[in-house]
């Protein structure tokens, strides 16, 4: 008996869901370097439903099931079969096309589709939609490659697999079909009325998790809507999301958090993907550097606060990517901010997070009027019977002269000459009373700006 039936009819015996979604992963493993080969040489076209039948029912270790179950398991494991023949053909070399593994793969998602709805599938059985969901979004996108001569011939499956990136295909048609499956999927574990304890709806976070990536590689972020309507419209029933594993759970929370941000809902996107990062594990460097991509920013224009340094200098590629600006706005250094956002336009505009940065020039401008808030010296109050100095406050009265001399100063080293005018500065300065940035009011016919003598005329500077 091949070792993938052995797996499954122990996997039926024991319910080890895991066990048993194992074997519908079309990949060699470490303990089976050769399961693609084996597996696709135990039996042919001709007699393939034949043979699963025997190793699924008729054989002596067979786990006897419902007739419509044990069924519907044979047609899952013919679809497998069709995938794998295709995969080991690839892996030899002997003319396998992602094309047709995509198509008898996406077959095989049907099936358990069909299987969960009409044939009785155990709830314990559910990871199964977890593995299908995750294999069918990577076949589909090696099918899309092949189509426009993307993937090297003869390229072995297993490498590519692990390597989640999308190509540069100019059509996704395959990619597109996954969506749709992995949709029907998740219809699928949402409709089930039984309890809870017995729900298919513990399989509905991943599958939705793997549609939110297929949804982000199509970069067709409006499809995303359906997802989250189908999860959290009211009378879904779901379990809370912290009862999902966490891997599932912290996924799940920074695609929300992301199109929170997407949507320039920077409050709502900072709760998403502050409680993704709680929960991401530890070691997980590279989740916790795309979950701090979005954060950071997000947090920067809602708290107007700035990373820390230690932060930043454990996480190479958020060192790389946000210290020069942070740098520029600490130090209110507009002509550094604008050369860092230059220098950074490609990979910040790849991450769809170059706009929201543009904003945070706010705080570097915000920054450079409190420097000249800071150096403009103090003002004495002096007794009026002794002329003693009884108190040394900070001038609150500046002259928009003093901000002018600062702005230009600012943009003094600039590669390209910027002309600032008065007009430019009091806008600016506008500005950053109307965002709340500054705390005070023009008084223009003076040509002096005039600022709360609270302690508050600059919001949010512990940077």
């Amino acid at each position: 008996m091949s070792i993938l039936f052995s797996d499954f009819q122990k996997a039926q015996r024991i319910g080890d869901g895991h066990l048993l979604a194992s074997c519908l992963a079309p990949v060699n493993t470490t303990s089976d370097p050769k399961r693609l080969w084996s597996f696709s040489q135990l039996t042919n076209y001709q007699a393939v439903e034949a043979d699963i039948r025997w190793h699924i029912i008729q054989d002596q270790n067979a786990v006897r099931r419902e007739k419509a179950e044990a069924n519907q398991w044979v047609q899952v494991f013919i679809c497998l079969w069709k995938c794998i023949r295709e995969l080991a053909n690839i892996e030899t070399g002997q003319g396998g096309r992602w094309n047709v593994a995509f198509q008898a793969y996406k077959e095989l998602c049907v099936a358990l589709c069909r299987g969960y709805s009409h044939c009785g599938f155990q709830a314990w059985t559910v990871h199964c939609m977890d593995v299908a969901g995750k294999y069918l979004r990577v076949l589909a996108s090696k099918a899309d490659s092949e189509s426009t001569n993307a993937v090297e011939s003869g390229s072995g499956f297993v490498n590519g697999l692990s390597d989640d990136v999308a190509e540069n295909s100019e059509k996704n048609e395959k990619l597109m079909e996954a969506a749709r499956t992995l949709s029907q999927m998740i219809s699928t574990c949402r409709n089930d009325d039984s309890d809870l304890a017995e729900s298919r709806k513990w399989g509905i976070i991943s599958v939705a998790n793997h549609l939110f990536k297929t949804y982000f590689k199509l970069n067709n972020i409006s499809l995303t809507k359906h997802v989250i309507l189908m999860l959290e419209s009211p009378g879904v029933n779901l379990p809370p999301l912290s009862a999902f594993p966490r891997s599932q759970h912290c996924t799940y929370s920074y695609y929300r958090g992301v199109l929170e941000f997407l949507k320039e809902n920077y409050v709502g996107a900072e709760a998403h993907l502050s409680e993704a990062l709680t929960i991401c594990h530890r070691n997980a460097t590279k989740n916790q550097e795309q979950i701090l991509t979005y954060l950071i920013p997000a947090h920067m224009l809602t708290s107007q606060q700035l990373p820390s340094r230690a932060t930043l200098e454990r996480l190479p590629a958020l060192r790389e990517l946000f210290l020069p600006l942070c740098t520029a706005i600490k130090a209110g250094n507009l002509s550094a901010f604008d050369a860092a956002l230059s220098d950074a336009e490609a990979d910040l505009v790849n991450k769809r997070i170059y706009l929201t940065l543009e904003r945070s020039r706010d705080m570097c401008m915000r920054n450079l009027c409190r420097k000249v808030f800071m150096n403009s010296g103090y003002e004495e109050t002096k007794d009026p019977s002794t002329g003693e100095v009884t108190a040394r406050t900070r001038r609150t009265r500046l002259k928009i002269s003093e901000f002018e001399v600062a702005v230009r100063a600012a943009y003094r080293n600039s590669v390209e000459p910027v002309v600032i005018e008065r007009d430019e500065v009091e806008c600016f300065l506008a500005n950053m009373i109307y965002k709340g940035y500054m705390k005070g009011y023009i008084a223009r016919d003076h040509g002096m700006v005039v600022l709360s003598k609270k302690g508050d005329a600059f919001v949010g500077t512990g940077v």
